[in-house]
């Protein structure tokens, strides 16, 4: 929560510039923010709903259940008290930029609301209790939200004449306002047994392995799930957000060309610019695509899954909101074949190769998703980008550094992928 002693606001009203017509409601967007900087703020942090949310988005509606509880007077005096003792008495609410509503008995989420109140001692005070909506600018997901709240926390009380954060919280399903601590987050899941796949990888790379059933069996495996995965339809608005979180982001391609040394004898600043370029051009031409959007893994490469006996398995670490491109998935499983087997190999062959196989014949046979040949190179790329990586793998040879390389910059120059002449581009 935010606060700041009451200051004349001499800025310009940034209003003036919208046009009468706004429809959106940008002009009392803006004034409401403009007043509340003008007043005793309080900042809570949650993850309010969309509005305009498509009904079945599972993407986010999951996450914003709560969305349709009210926010009540007493949800905010059971914070009161909490906070400043349990004789701190609630005076009346406000929404900025509007009239005193005393009376009033549910607010929704999303807009800025004053609570006055009166200290145990006597004293009236009021702080502002703010929210943020999704909105298509990189805020659609909860954790986005939470992120970009948890910023301004951090933020506030080191910027001079700026209001003060007092309280970083989110909303409880009954709708009642919870404190959070101040410290790095965590988070809780359950305990499975299992194997990392990337194991059975590493076995399969060294080159006195002969094929194995139970191999080629979980590499069908691995492909029925995206199969049962990718047949989910997701809301065609998040493919842009996929394509760009791929492309520009901090774990994306900008962000791992960035963890590359600027004096890389084989990742030269000349080649990875050029990569860059490259990919942004592949978003452009993919936007109109949004009708591929799935639910996805988003990273879906062998050291999160675990496998117990047989095919039987558990994914870890889902991530990329969970929607997107599934040629993001495929990418990044059937790419790790290869590049297991060229540690030890300098030809695609061999048990590694025969997984690649299976697991590409088996998810076009159910799904016959033609299409993903022509939007799979920029994945491949970043993928690329992660194995050729001195960071994340410093031992790797030279030789397969540069192969990696040039098999992203094929790709992204346009040479034709199918996964029966994977040879051609990663030669």
């Amino acid at each position: 929560m935010f606060i700041q002693t009451p200051v004349r606001d001499a800025r310009p009203n940034y209003t003036d510039d919208i046009p009468s017509t706004d429809t959106n409601g940008l002009r009392s967007q803006l004034t409401q923010i403009k007043v509340s900087t003008a007043l005793l703020t309080i900042f809570l942090v949650v993850s309010p709903p969309n509005p305009l949310q498509q009904q079945g988005d599972w993407s986010m509606s999951k996450e914003t259940s709560i969305a349709n509880e009210a926010l009540t007077r007493e949800h905010i005096e059971t914070y009161l008290h909490a906070q400043y003792g349990p004789q701190t008495e609630l005076l009346y609410l406000a929404l900025l930029g509007q009239e005193r509503q005393e009376d009033l008995k549910g607010y929704g989420y999303g807009r800025p609301l004053r609570v006055h109140f009166r200290h145990p001692n006597g004293q009236e005070d009021d702080i502002v209790l703010r929210t943020m909506s999704p909105d298509p600018f990189g805020h659609e997901r909860r954790s986005d939200r939470a992120g970009n709240l948890m910023m301004c926390y951090d933020l506030f009380n080191h910027v001079p004449h700026h209001i003060r954060a007092l309280d970083i919280g989110t909303f409880a399903e009954d709708g009642s306002l919870l404190s959070m601590a101040p410290g790095e987050a965590f988070f809780v899941t359950n305990y499975v047994e299992g194997e990392l796949y990337a194991h059975d990888l590493s076995r399969m790379s060294q080159p006195t392995t002969e094929k194995n059933d139970e191999d080629i069996a979980r590499a069908r495996a691995l492909a029925m799930y995206l199969v049962e995965l990718h047949s989910e339809q997701a809301d065609p608005s998040n493919y842009t957000r996929e394509l760009r979180d791929t492309i520009g982001s901090g774990e994306g391609i900008f962000g791992l060309c960035d963890s590359y040394p600027l004096d890389h004898p084989i990742a030269t600043q000349e080649r990875l610019m050029a990569l860059e370029q490259k990919a942004v051009t592949w978003r452009w031409k993919l936007k109109h695509l949004s009708h591929r959007c799935k639910r996805t893994h988003g990273d879906f490469h062998p050291f999160n899954i675990l496998f117990r006996e047989g095919t039987d398995f558990t994914m870890l670490d889902c991530s990329r909101g969970g929607v997107g491109e599934p040629a993001d998935d495929l990418a990044s499983m059937s790419l790790n074949y290869a590049f297991f087997a060229l540690q030890h190999n300098t030809s695609f062959e061999g048990p590694l190769r025969d997984c690649w196989d299976i697991f590409w014949r088996t998810y076009l046979e159910h799904t016959h998703d033609d299409e993903v040949f022509g939007v799979v190179a920029p994945f491949f790329a970043w993928r690329a980008l992660v194995m050729a990586s001195p960071t994340w793998y410093p031992s790797i040879d030279e030789a397969l550094r540069d192969r990696l390389l040039r098999f992203a910059e094929r790709l992204l120059d346009g040479h034709p992928f199918h996964p029966e002449q994977i040879d051609e581009v990663l030669s």
